[in-house]
């Protein structure tokens, strides 16, 4: 279909056999329910493990990225609401050389959350089946790891019931977990302790500048607040998306960010100081690898809030605690569920995947896409068996799909200006290359450990995005203009290898490859910001022309669209 805006029609793509079903508040608690799972839950805890006091300055840090960015992706979403949109969004600015990258970035973030959240069901269920998780070696059990198996079963069928069903469950789900939170906030501030924020708890901050940066996103901070763009993910379903999409997200990300810095203050004011005497400070609140655990210890590593409470004499909260370590990665895991099927079904709306991706049935479900997303959640379930080896994995996928967003965002703004954006950014020209600073920030953050990890998927993808494209009579062009639109793209993945490698962060274990600490410390940051800005304005200047860029929008477009046989 085609919008007249000024003086040239700008074609708007749309999805076919999804329904929009899900209104406004269903929107705002699609990407709440993302942002709200099992990051509140651990997430405190592990910050406070790597930078003491100042993890709030982490959570602060993190906050104002997301809400950069998710600025940047309520203009764009709402400007062309479509299912997966940030696996679409850089094949409509660069074609399909770049598109492929970035979807597959989307792509494997969004099915690799829902395992992360049934390993944390069953890190609190321990308290209950103690045969689910190993509390020694951090990892889920055997009968753990067929109960995770079973939770994504479960997930998987209820995506079946439809979106409308969906949304009613997830907004059930919602009132419960913002609720806890926020009741866990107001009691434990009557349990403050302001000396916990000083020189007894080994000072404000005990691993300097390095140790907040790094708890940025090894300690889960940023991955706590994933999610705002479900509403993105989820926009070929949603009413009057124009209008309650930009609305919907900028309510999410809003809300999350209160929560999850107010968390961070009373977990730190409400700690026994007699344990933090014990532990030597926030860097040592852990159990030893080897000999007998301070109980105390114990109970808040194994369920942080949850142990928090039941120390300081709050066993009623405690109890309710553990039950929404149960409802609230559930609620997590279900939602990613669905919009990892509406990524697949993206990628199969870019000919990347097979069309076959797009198949919906009677409710409006995109079946196909559906069990993919499980089969790819159970492969992420083998090789990392605990929440947190997850975590910095994931979030570097994250990034690295959030980082496709605002080159986007620049690139439509050149190529139609003339186009309806029920939501405009303001000082764009400003705000998308400091979020593509922000993405790559976090992106260095998380260590040369996750990167090379992930450039040995990357690769993976590449393959398996060649092998259904050579299939595909209909693929898109890689032709010239699309290879010149993407000439930044392995300078840019290459560049920030290197750089990590020069870097400051390892993120994790001191295992070969490591970094080489070659880069000081704020010199790389220095570094990064430059290195963002000469990608971000090359991918501006090569980006498709105008023409090119229409030209895939209305491809995907409800006149050029799939025929009717493809639907069952």
């Amino acid at each position: 279909m085609s919008t007249e805006t000024g003086s040239a029609a700008a074609t708007s793509p749309a999805d076919v056999g999804l329904k929009r079903e899900m209104g406004f508040i269903g929107a705002v608690w699609a990407s709440e329910s993302s942002i709200i799972g099992s990051g509140w839950l651990f997430g405190a805890l592990y910050a406070a493990q790597a930078a003491g006091p100042a993890a709030i300055i982490a959570w602060v840090i993190g906050g104002v990225a997301v809400v950069v960015l998710g600025l940047i992706h309520a203009e764009i979403g709402a400007m062309y609401p479509v299912a997966g949109g940030t696996a679409r969004f850089p094949h409509f600015a660069f074609g399909a050389v770049a598109g492929t990258s970035f979807g597959f970035f989307s792509w494997l973030q969004a099915v690799t959350v829902a395992p992360i959240e049934c390993f944390a069901v069953m890190q609190y269920g321990q308290h209950w089946w103690g045969s689910i998780y190993n509390t020694n070696t951090s990892n889920v059990t055997g009968i753990g790891f067929v109960m995770s198996v079973v939770l994504m079963v479960i997930f998987t069928a209820l995506n079946f019931l439809g979106i409308r069903w969906l949304a009613n469950i997830n907004s059930g789900l919602m009132w419960w977990k913002i609720a806890i939170p926020v009741l866990t906030i107001l009691i434990l501030l009557f349990k403050f302790h302001g000396g916990n924020f000083g020189t007894p708890a080994g000072g404000f901050m005990p691993t300097g500048i390095k140790g907040v940066l790094s708890a940025v996103v090894g300690a889960g901070v940023v991955f706590s607040y994933l999610g705002f763009e479900q509403a993105d993910q989820l926009a070929g379903e949603i009413k009057n998306a124009q209008k309650n999409l930009p609305r919907a997200i900028i309510t999410a990300v809003a809300i999350g960010t209160a929560i999850y810095i107010l968390l961070q203050v009373v977990f730190l004011g409400a700690m026994d100081p007699s344990i933090l005497t014990l532990s030597h400070g926030w860097t040592g609140l852990v159990c030893p690898a080897t000999g007998t655990c301070n109980p105390n210890i114990a109970n808040i590593t194994s369920g942080p809030f949850a142990g928090l409470a039941g120390v300081v004499g709050l066993s009623w909260l405690a109890f309710i605690l553990r039950v929404d370590a149960i409802v609230s990665p559930f609620g997590t895991g279900l939602i990613y569920q669905t919009s990892g099927s509406r990524v697949s079904y993206g990628l199969g709306r870019n000919r990347y995947f097979p069309p076959i991706l797009t198949k919906t049935d009677s409710r409006g479900v995109p079946w196909t896409s559906l069990i993919l997303s499980f089969v790819g959640g159970l492969v992420f379930l083998l090789p990392f068996p605990s929440w947190h080896s997850l975590v910095g994995l994931v979030t570097g996928a994250s990034v690295l799909m959030y980082a496709g967003a605002p080159l986007s965002l620049g690139a439509f703004r050149s190529q139609v200006p003339d186009a309806v954006r029920p939501y405009r950014l303001g000082a764009a020209a400003f705000f998308a290359p400091v979020g593509f600073i922000i993405a790559n920030f976090i992106i260095y953050w998380s260590g040369f450990e996750v990167i090379w990890k992930l450039g040995i998927v990357m690769v993976i993808g590449y393959v398996i995005i060649a092998a259904c494209m050579a299939f595909d009579s209909q693929r898109p062009k890689l032709d010239a203009k699309a290879w010149k639109a993407a000439s930044w793209l392995p300078v840019y993945l290459i560049g920030m290898g290197i750089i990590s490698w020069l870097g400051q962060y390892s993120g994790g274990a001191a295992l070969a490859p490591v970094n080489t600490n070659t880069i000081p410390l704020w010199w790389d940051l220095v570094v990064i910001a430059v290195f963002s800005l000469v990608i971000y304005y090359w991918a501006m200047y090569t980006k498709l022309p105008r023409e090119e860029m229409l030209a895939l929008v209305n491809a995907q477009s409800m006149e050029h669209d799939v025929p009717p046989e493809t639907l069952i």
